[in-house]
């Protein structure tokens, strides 16, 4: 049986997956390269420098300016609750088999939960090596906490149960009331929960595995539009953030921003590079793929406002849809990287400025109880804040609560260290667990590094489920093949035709194949 497609649309005129090693191509055209004007990278920089240029000259004016980066933010929220629960069901049913779910969501957890520790720990010895709270010598009596004030009671909401209210915000009051509140981790436990009843229905859950693959198809093409806006985002988010708080980066907090920064890049380069290394690919090459994304992020403080692009760049990369699916989803809940470093060093640093010597082992409890708070803190900014309160909440025997105030005002130059921080690592984990699995195209994944350019994302995000049709006449009926042919449209990723399945390839190709060839 063969697999005919369009040839206009830059694909594999015919390949034959029954017999492996074989493939009938038709080099397509070269591609016409855009104009640089046409990239997106190049507004968010215009729209960053500018911001950077209106908040020194005017910071009066740009620091009211912080209502364009909320806008922006608030156009992608619309849509992240629907997309992550559409792209999580599409990713669980569409393997068709609750175990190999299973086992790709624990070595998820088991992933995220190591590098969290790592992170976690990281941040501890970095802000005892620094020390940047010493010798500060604020009074406890004396200190005016009152700026810290709306974010110590929005600590206390969000985490005055404890473990049993955190498992408790995990239920929904509905099923909508979770898209509502724009709740992450409840859309994701629904998600699950939904996937495994579509996949307990067989054959009957292939249409509405279809139907959500459309409407995670409507939600990218909504992201498609309005990342355009992320320019005008940039820049009112940088204008705010000199303009309002720029001078403070100048007195006695510069020292622990720029040890929170180091950290990070520390974090990223030692011990998230060797991981790549471990995975086959290399950290620069992979911060070069996504560096659109890294400027969107940088540009709003939020890692959200390219969730479908991330997910998009991923599949591209070779990464199988059912991985991205359920991987990227998690780990905007469950694998904040940065915002555990600042978690870690944002307590510490409190108890150094008040001259507080917090023992070792309360340091580590700290850390086993940030652990846990960290879970579910969402990737949108300010959010790390909150919950660095809620846990020093928990330890304000020892580290003074009003110590919150030192670094309200310098949030918003951490939470890009946060986001940015939080956006690598969770890609990075995207690939790793697909290579734990064994369903990594390795060769693809090398390809697009190698030629970053050559991905449209644009052209990715507005693909239809025309593949899916053409797979479904061929009579690939059962789930885990209908998953398989929403994942070809990957294969636009580099312009050309698939590449010949050889030994070592993704498993999701030789799965492809197998079937074909019964046929």
């Amino acid at each position: 049986m063969t697999h005919d497609s369009n040839p206009d649309k830059g694909k594999a005129v015919k390949t034959t997956p029954g017999s492996p090693g074989q493939a009938i191509s038709k080099t397509p055209p070269a591609k016409k390269k855009k104009p640089f004007w046409h990239h997106l990278y190049v507004w968010v920089l215009f729209g960053i420098a500018l911001g950077v240029a209106v908040g020194l000259i005017f910071p009066a004016f740009a620091s009211e300016l912080r209502w364009l980066a909320t806008l922006f933010i608030n156009l992608v929220k619309v849509v992240i609750a629907p997309t992550i629960f559409a792209t999580v069901v599409v990713g669980i049913a569409g393997l068709g088999n609750l175990a190999k779910a299973g086992g790709l969501a624990l070595r998820t957890a088991v992933y995220f939960n190591i590098t969290t520790v790592v992170a976690l720990g990281l941040g501890l010895i970095a802000i005892n090596v620094f020390q940047p709270g010493a010798g500060l010598n604020y009074d406890v009596a004396s200190f005016d906490g009152s700026a810290a004030d709306a974010t110590i009671a929005d600590a206390g909401d969000a985490g005055g149960e404890g473990l049993p209210g955190f498992i408790l915000g995990l239920i929904p009051t509905s099923f909508m009331s979770a898209f509502v509140d724009g709740q992450l981790l409840q859309v994701l436990l629904l998600a699950i929960l939904t996937a495994i009843a579509i996949a307990m229905l067989g054959k009957r859950g292939e249409k509405v595995v279809r139907a959500m693959d459309s409407l995670a198809k409507v939600m990218f093409g909504i992201i498609k539009i309005v990342m355009w806006v992320a320019p005008i985002g940039a820049f009112g988010g940088i204008a705010f953030t000199i303009g309002k708080h720029g001078a403070e980066i100048l007195g006695n907090l510069a020292f622990f921003m720029g040890s929170f920064w180091l950290t990070c890049l520390i974090f990223v380069f030692l011990v998230l590079g060797p991981i790549c290394h471990w995975a086959g690919f290399s950290i620069f090459k992979y911060i070069r793929y996504i560096k659109d994304e890294l400027l969107i992020v940088l540009g709003t403080s939020s890692s959200e406002t390219v969730l479908p692009r991330m997910m998009t760049k991923l599949e591209a990369a070779g990464v199988p849809k059912h991985v991205v699916g359920l991987t990227i989803p998690t780990g905007y809940s469950f694998n904040l990287d940065g915002t555990a470093i600042y978690m870690s060093m944002g307590a510490i640093f409190i108890a150094q400025a008040f001259g507080v010597d917090v023992p070792i082992g309360t340091q580590i409890a700290l850390l086993a109880f940030m652990l846990i708070s960290s879970n579910g803190a969402a990737g949108v900014s300010g959010a790390g804040l909150v919950t660095l309160a809620a846990s020093i909440a928990a330890f304000d025997h020892i580290i003074p609560m009003v110590g919150l105030a030192l670094i309200v005002g310098i949030d918003r130059f951490m939470s890009e260290g946060r986001a940015l921080t939080n956006l690598t690592g969770n890609g990075i984990g995207t690939l790793v667990i697909a290579r734990w699995t064994k369903v990594l195209d390795r060769e693809r994944l090398q390809e697009v590094l190698d030629n970053p350019n050559d991905v449209d994302v644009e052209h990715l995000m507005s693909l239809d489920g025309e593949e899916e049709a053409e797979a479904r006449a061929e009579g690939e009926s059962n789930l885990e093949l209908a998953s398989d042919s929403i994942d070809r449209k990957t294969e636009f990723a580099v312009g050309g035709p698939a590449a010949d399945p050889v030994e070592g390839s993704s498993g999701r190709r030789e799965s492809s194949s197998e079937p074909n060839a019964r046929g």
